[in-house]
């Protein structure tokens, strides 16, 4: 017993072990060996290149660059609008001067937002830049921003300039450690110190002139704690400092995938040319018997023959040369094999991207309404999911900074605003809307979630893209022209009209 004890434990770990997957005997995974390393480890030495190939790929690959679009169309649209929500219960208020207080800083609000000013280069508004920074992590992993304050410039002094993430890493004179992970200085607990920023970017056409010196430390945080860097990325692995780009997992099959449809299109196209084979009736030795082994003549004098006479139009009667005789030419490129591979693979990217197949390729012709609703709602949980990442990691921080100057520049009135400055910054962020497959159905399903009171106007109004406070007092302005015009009945007879569910289809019920 003692002895079979012994050799138990004595056995390998994987040959011990109850999972097959961690097997290294096994023919399916002996060769199966990937990295043990960490979350940095795994990532750092191979992101310069990751990040210059997803590029390289939103640049030259339609599917690629079709994807970004689309998500950056779903999830940022035309920009996020601001709808502020003071806790008025922390702030022992009430609902009444917190809608005044909401007014009041919305106004202030679009001022600042809908023009340059927000922007350090000023070129963009905030729609404008937020849309940058989504596509920004969408091509590099990583989004890199830093708060300015350059007053004179505007009416407010708080703006933003946008960094590639290519210019942040490690300078020349440290090196990567515990303390500082590719350009990024760290604490004992992994929280960022400061940012080491390169002052021109690494590929840029001036950039061998930089040297050392051209590197500028950003600590994380001024002095009395005000930030000096949003570094927006996801986070998979605990310890990740920085993020990966969209297509890291399918890059290869991307890859693959596109120079096989650019070999069957050469292919096809070269196919395409070739309309028909000339058979001479000689074979080589009896060529080479006929003509004393010189067959130049006989080929050159040929093709005279047939460039002279043969062209191949619609109706035309072709003399061939004597004893020739015409093969047809019936390519088979691309097969017929090649459509339902090219859309399995694009299956495989569309579920790595976690959209559906029919939105990554614009292709809803084999879709019917249920399938097409089911591949929506999914595809609205994940842009859902990468709003409210872009609303807690870009859009509110830049709102608590910007709010802080208006606060301290007396054009808002908030008593306490340091204490609390969470409470005077609570905020929701209204992105574009969802839309509507069959608008019919969904308004009156809206409506029933109203009645039965599973939802509100203001739920329903944002998920198109609409604050409900503004389509209400649009409503009551219309009304009050209506009333001036005499049309108020009219309204009042087209808005009293009960809601009545369509009748049941009696051929679908029938067994």
């Amino acid at each position: 017993m003692l002895q079979r004890f012994r050799s138990f434990i004595s056995r390998p770990k994987a040959q011990a072990g109850a999972h097959q997957g961690a097997s290294t005997t096994d023919r399916e995974t002996a060769s199966w060996l990937p990295s043990f390393g960490s979350a940095d480890t795994d990532l750092l030495d191979d992101l310069p290149m990751l990040r210059a190939r997803n590029r390289d790929l939103a640049i030259n690959n339609g599917i690629a660059s079709g994807a970004i679009q689309t998500i950056t169309d779903n999830v940022v649209g035309t920009g996020f609008r601001l709808s502020a929500k003071p806790d008025y219960r922390a702030l022992g208020r009430d609902t009444d001067w917190a809608d005044d207080w909401s007014n009041q800083i919305e106004a202030l609000w679009r001022s600042w937002s809908e023009g340059t000013d927000c922007d350090a280069g000023r070129t963009l508004n905030f729609a404008g830049l937020t849309q940058l920074v989504f596509r920004s992590g969408m091509l590099n992993g990583e989004a890199l921003v830093l708060p300015m304050w350059l007053p004179g410039q505007g009416t407010f002094s708080t703006c933003f300039q946008i960094i590639e993430a290519d210019r942040l890493a490690t300078p020349p004179h440290k090196i990567d450690g515990k303390g500082m992970r590719s350009g990024i200085e760290i604490n004992d607990y992994g929280a960022p110190l400061a940012y080491w920023i390169k002052k021109t970017h690494p590929g840029d056409s001036f950039a061998w002139m930089d040297n050392s010196s051209d590197w500028r430390r950003i600590p994380t945080l001024t002095p009395w704690g005000r930030k000096r860097v949003l570094h927006i990325h996801d986070k998979e692995r605990t310890g990740q400092s920085r993020g990966k780009p969209l297509f890291s997992a399918v890059m290869k099959q991307f890859r693959m995938l596109d120079k096989y449809q650019s070999s069957e299109l050469q292919a096809a196209v070269i196919n395409a040319m070739i309309a028909a084979f000339i058979e001479t009736p000689l074979d080589q030795d009896s060529m080479v018997e006929m003509f004393g082994g010189d067959t130049d003549q006989y080929l050159a004098d040929r093709n005279a023959y047939i460039k002279n006479r043969i062209r191949l139009k619609g109706g035309a009667v072709m003399p061939l040369y004597p004893g020739d005789k015409m093969s047809s030419f019936s390519p088979n490129r691309p097969s017929d094999k090649f459509a339902p591979f090219v859309d399995a693979m694009n299956r495989h990217v569309a579920a790595s991207l976690n959209m559906p197949y029919e939105l990554l390729l614009k292709d809803f012709s084999k879709t019917n309404y249920s399938s097409a609703r089911a591949a929506l709602l999914e595809a609205w949980r994940f842009f859902n999911g990468r709003r409210k990442w872009m609303s807690d990691h870009w859009a509110q921080p830049v709102y608590e900074l910007w709010l802080e100057e208006v606060v301290d520049a007396g054009l808002i009135d908030a008593p306490g605003f340091d204490e609390h400055r969470r409470a005077y910054a609570r905020a929701f962020w209204i992105g574009p809307g969802r839309g509507w497959v069959d608008p019919v159905k969904e308004a009156k399903a809206a409506q029933i979630r109203m009645d039965i009171g599973v939802s509100t106007l203001e739920r329903e109004c944002a998920e198109q893209g609409l604050d409900w406070e503004e389509v209400l007092e649009q409503r009551a302005r219309e009304r009050k022209r209506m009333a001036e015009l005499d049309l108020l009945d009219v309204a009042n007879v087209v808005s009293s009209q009960p809601f009545i569910p369509d009748p049941p289809n009696l051929e679908e019920t029938k067994p």
